[in-house]
């Protein structure tokens, strides 16, 4: 009962039994989504609830207790304890909050911006690992394709945002440039030793597998136009970025490294 109230302030201690955690972490979420949902969320200094408080207890339970659940789970799970209709959606605002404060945490603990800018975003839900992933991060920007990569990722994405396509799948019989096989070959040489370090949770493992992509990056933008007239080629060239963004991405948001 003592322990279901922890942590009260900033360091303090968390619950250590089973039990005071899961109630500490309900009580939370509870507050949490029961006065959001009420139009009661902090504005700029006012804090009357200490909802960033609840906020960063839940962030330091899930991180330090290595709690395996979403969080959009667990604000889906606040939000059902209420009768239908007596609070707002505000459940998206509510993740964005925080994320917010994940990030502040974050930030506090020695990450750059930078660092937390490509793991911390509105799709992270499975915060016990996000520590990991920023160690991963770190380790990633010491390698000396780290740069050449990081800057191809972002122009991937822009590339991508503006083509604005459907993506289906690659048709490997479309690809006639050699960079092109080049690089289709290096993805598909990558993908399977990346998803097995990502499966066993080694992600600086993982971001490390990704520096042979450099070369055959680096070869496609020289030697293949993407936007060409035709458009198969034009589809297929797109399916084979689209696919190598998604497996670059998957740790972090590896433009957000981009100098």
């Amino acid at each position: 009962i003592a322990q279901h109230y922890q942590p009260r302030f900033a360091g303090d201690k968390l619950p250590d039994s089973p039990v005071a955690l899961s109630v500490a972490l309900a009580d939370k979420m509870e507050t949490l989504a029961g006065l959001f949902g009420i139009g009661q969320q902090p504005t700029g200094d006012k804090d009357p609830f200490a909802l960033r408080r609840h906020a960063l207890g839940v962030l330091r339970m899930l991180i330090e207790k290595q709690l395996a659940i979403p969080v959009d789970k667990l604000i889906d799970s606040a939000f059902d304890v209420f009768p239908g209709g007596l609070l707002a959606d505000t459940r998206a605002n509510l993740l964005f909050f925080l994320q917010e404060r994940l990030h502040g945490l974050l930030r506090e603990r020695g990450y750059s911006v930078n660092e937390v800018d490509a793991v911390v975003s509105a799709e992270t839900v499975h915060v016990h690992v996000v520590p990991k992933m920023l160690e991963a991060v770190r380790a990633f920007s010491k390698l000396p394709e780290a740069q050449s990569l990081a800057t191809a990722n972002k122009r991937i994405g822009n590339i991508l945002k503006k083509a604005d396509l459907q993506f289906e799948q690659i048709d490997p019989d479309g690809l006639i440039e050699p960079a092109e096989r080049g690089l289709h070959a290096a993805l598909l040489a990558a993908r399977p030793v990346f998803e097995r370090f990502y499966a066993a949770g080694d992600y600086a493992a993982a971001l490390v597998s990704l520096a042979p992509l450099k070369l055959p990056v680096d070869a496609f933008f020289e030697g293949v136009m993407v936007n060409v007239e035709d458009e198969r080629l034009r589809r297929n060239r797109l399916e084979l970025l689209n696919e190598l963004h998604a497996l670059m991405n998957k740790v972090a948001d590896l433009s957000k490294l981009a100098t």
